[in-house]
This record gives structure tokens, C-alpha cells and sequence, in this order.
């Protein structure tokens, strides 16, 4: 049974859905402990696969199908595959609350929540995820941003199965180089990678859209991390930037994500905030 009693009042409730390579991590956070915030419900298509290390929580969430969530919960993290976001955030924005959402590039293909969020006090939140700079980018924004141009250079387990790849029919399992695999906007690549590149969608929803920001994508068997550069050329600045990140057990999602996402958290009460 699910232990949701102890907490302060002024505690924030906090939902889980998905307990992939992101959301375990984020629910084991939540669990140890991190100011302001309780943990109070999971959503997981197979719940029992979790059942042993939800249970070896100090206190084990309640699991709740997705449309229950919003009943207990302050606040939805979206860990999950990215056709499900608007089931999960959708009620959340609607009852003016907070939504934190992973699968940026399924925002592209909803942007009426947005809509819903403001119309009703709610809030869509996108973590900095696996990309550096973006507060760099979003104070950019504040002025005029020229142009955006992001190279994502990735192994190739991390790229296979994509839509995109298999649409064009594009063998990347026997290349012996690295392979341009795509040339385009950040709105074609979160079609076409739906599960690789919410990296881009953040960027682009940071500066200046969708549909200005750049991006190209290579496949390379030497690599083993994925890396990302991003240039921007604006009217306040010129500024380059770059990261390697080391994928988690999911090839497709670097370690650095969860954290992201558990720094987001921590600075919900913090007394020294730092960043925007």
C-alpha cells in the first residue's frame, strides 16, 4: 500500500509516468528525497517488471493508470513513449497544473496545449535534457537570433529503428564511416527520430522555432557517446557549443537527462537558484 500521508502540506505532489532509464532514476531522486516535493503515484504499461524496485523504496508510490494521475498530483513528469504525452499532460494543464514533459518533439504535433495551459494557469515544462546552452539560447531569443544550426553526431545503436531510416530505407548497420543520414529542420527530425532528437525540439523551442532551427544528423560507428554541437549567430552574440553524453541503457537517451530533470526539481525550492 502507498504511503501518501506523510508530507508537509506545502508539499508539491509529484506523478511519474515511465520507468524507463529517465524515470527510475527520477522516482529513486524523488525518493531519497528532494525539498518541497513528494512523490506520490508511477504510471507504467507493466507494472509488475517494477514491482521489486518500487518496493524497495522508502515509500512506495501509488500505481495508477494514467487517467488517475491528476486526481493525486500537483505535477506530471512524462517519461514514456512520446504518443502518449497528450493523454498525460493534457488533464494536468486543464486543472492549471505543472507538466514536465521529455518528449519535446511530440509537442510539435500538440502545440494546443500550450494553448490549454494558458487558458487555464498551467504550465509546460521543458528540461534542459541532454543539450548545454539553453539558457544562453533563451536569452538570445530576447533579442534576434539569426540562425540556429545543430550537428548530432550519434553510434549507430542509437539511431536504428528510427522512422526515418526506415522509410528511406537507409542501411546504417554495415557502415564503416560516418554516415550524413539527414539535412533539415528541427520539426522534420522530431518526425522522422521521434525517439532520438528532443534535444533539437528543446533548441528550437528555446530560440526560434521549429521550423529556423537546422539541424543534421550522422550516424558513426566510432563513436560510442552521442554528441551534439549547436552555432548560433545572433545580434547580441556568436557562440558555439558542444557535448558528448554517454547513453544510459537506453542507447537512444543519455545519462545526463535524468539528471537534468533532477536538478529541475531541486531548484524548485532552492535558496540559491542558479540559471533561468
Amino acid at each position: 500500500m502507498a504511503n501518501l500521508s506523510k508530507r508537509s502540506a506545502a508539499d508539491l505532489r509529484v506523478a511519474v509516468v515511465g520507468l524507463g532509464a529517465i524515470g527510475m532514476k527520477v522516482v529513486e531522486a524523488l525518493d531519497r528525497g528532494i525539498d518541497g516535493l513528494v512523490l506520490a503515484a508511477v504510471s507504467v504499461q507493466n507494472a509488475e517488471k517494477h514491482r521489486s524496485r518500487l518496493a524497495s523504496l522508502r515509500r512506495p508510490p501509488a500505481v495508477l493508470p494514467i487517467d488517475g494521475l491528476c486526481d493525486v498530483a500537483d505535477v506530471v513528469i512524462e517519461c514514456a513513449p512520446a504518443e502518449l504525452l497528450r493523454s498525460i499532460v493534457a488533464p494536468f494543464v486543464t486543472g492549471g497544473k505543472i507538466a514536465i514533459v521529455l518528449s519535446a518533439g511530440a509537442l510539435l504535433d500538440n502545440e494546443d496545449l500550450v494553448d490549454l495551459a494558458k487558458q487555464n494557469g498551467g504550465q509546460i515544462v521543458v528540461p534542459t535534457g541532454a543539450l548545454i546552452g539553453l539558457d544562453a539560447v533563451t536569452a538570445a531569443a530576447v533579442g534576434t537570433i539569426h540562425s540556429v544550426r545543430m550537428v548530432t553526431r550519434k553510434p549507430v545503436t542509437g539511431l536504428a529503428g528510427a522512422p526515418y531510416i526506415v522509410e528511406n530505407n537507409i542501411d546504417i548497420e554495415r557502415i564503416t564511416e560516418p554516415l550524413k543520414i539527414f539535412d533539415g529542420t528541427a520539426r522534420e527530425a522530431a518526425k522522422g527520430f521521434p525517439a532520438n532528437l528532443n534535444v533539437a525540439v528543446a533548441l528550437s523551442l528555446a530560440g526560434i522555432g521549429p521550423d529556423r532551427t537546422k539541424l543534421e544528423i550522422w550516424a558513426d560507428p566510432g563513436l560510442t557517446r552521442n554528441v551534439h554541437r549547436v552555432d548560433v549567430e545572433s545580434d547580441t552574440a556568436r557562440f558555439s557549443m558542444s557535448i558528448e553524453n554517454v547513453p544510459s541503457e537506453n542507447p537512444k537517451t543519455g545519462l545526463i537527462t535524468a539528471l537534468s530533470v533532477i536538478a529541475y526539481l531541486h531548484k524548485w525550492r532552492a535558496s540559491l537558484r542558479v540559471g533561468t
